[in-house]
């Protein structure tokens, strides 16, 4: 049978050995056993109250009723895991819910003024701004939006500037690569930095989905609703085919 010294079993815990006295001394937590030196050891059913004891305790739980409910003969350890694992969970929602308040909060006082969601498509007539945001909401859903005009708002408005900037950059390079073949090297590699810059966009960079799909969907959306791919205030559907061609390839070669 293993057994554990209080030293050991505090770095196993990450409590202090300080604790464990404590805990021994108001009848929490016995050793099992002492040696001949009086040293205290604790086995595995002290391993399990111990577990019991830190899981009650980052739920606020005062010392005193951590013991009463331990030491009740109807305790079942089961039924007590599960209960921690649903308020854990209900305490991790509530963490995760601060955290994004947060981060909300940091973008405020760093940018000096929240983003509104007309800034976001700064550049547009108010009518095609609106437009567009309501046929993606209609497209897409409203989280999905929203998720993205969320992340975009994490940015500082000279960060959200270049970004557009970028992109508008990466859409005239590849314009100037329309009579090449989409499968070409040239415009593939346009082609990577237009992904990566969309995935800035729809706030989904880094994420593990690929967005095979709907980045292939995109170039779709190009071909058959002109206004995405006009040029100078101009339809340019060849344009459209060209990237539609060329995002397709992208996708399965190096997203497939």
């Amino acid at each position: 049978m293993v057994s554990y010294s209080v030293k050991k079993l505090a770095k196993l815990a990450g409590v202090s050995v300080r604790t464990l006295h404590l805990y021994d001394q108001i009848g929490l937590l016995k050793p099992s056993t002492r040696t001949e030196a009086r040293y205290r050891m604790y086995g595995e059913k002290e391993l399990l109250r111990l577990q019991q004891i830190l899981f009650y305790k980052e739920l606020d739980f005062p010392l005193q009723e951590i013991c009463r409910i331990l030491d009740d003969a109807n305790f079942d350890l089961i039924q007590a895991l599960e209960s921690h694992k649903k308020a854990l969970q209900s305490k991790q929602d509530r963490i995760t819910t601060l955290l994004s308040t947060i981060d909300k909060t940091m973008v405020k006082l760093k940018n000096g003024v929240m983003l509104k969601h007309e800034e976001l498509y700064e550049g547009l007539p108010k009518e095609t701004a609106e437009a567009y945001r309501n046929e993606a909401i209609d497209n897409y859903g409203i989280e999905v939006v929203e998720h993205s005009e969320n992340q975009l708002r994490k940015l500082s408005k000279e960060d959200l500037a270049r970004l557009v900037a970028e992109s508008k950059e990466i859409t005239n390079a590849l314009v100037s690569l329309m009579k090449e073949d989409p499968k070409s090297n040239a415009v593939q590699k346009q082609i990577a930095r237009h992904y990566q810059s969309i995935r800035m966009f729809w706030g989904t960079a880094g994420s593990s989905d690929l967005q095979a799909e709907a980045y292939k969907g995109l170039g779709e959306l190009y071909v058959n609703d002109e206004r995405y791919t006009m040029n100078d205030g101009k339809a340019n559907p060849d344009f459209a085919v060209f990237m539609r061609n060329a995002m397709n390839y992208f996708v399965d070669t190096q997203l497939g």
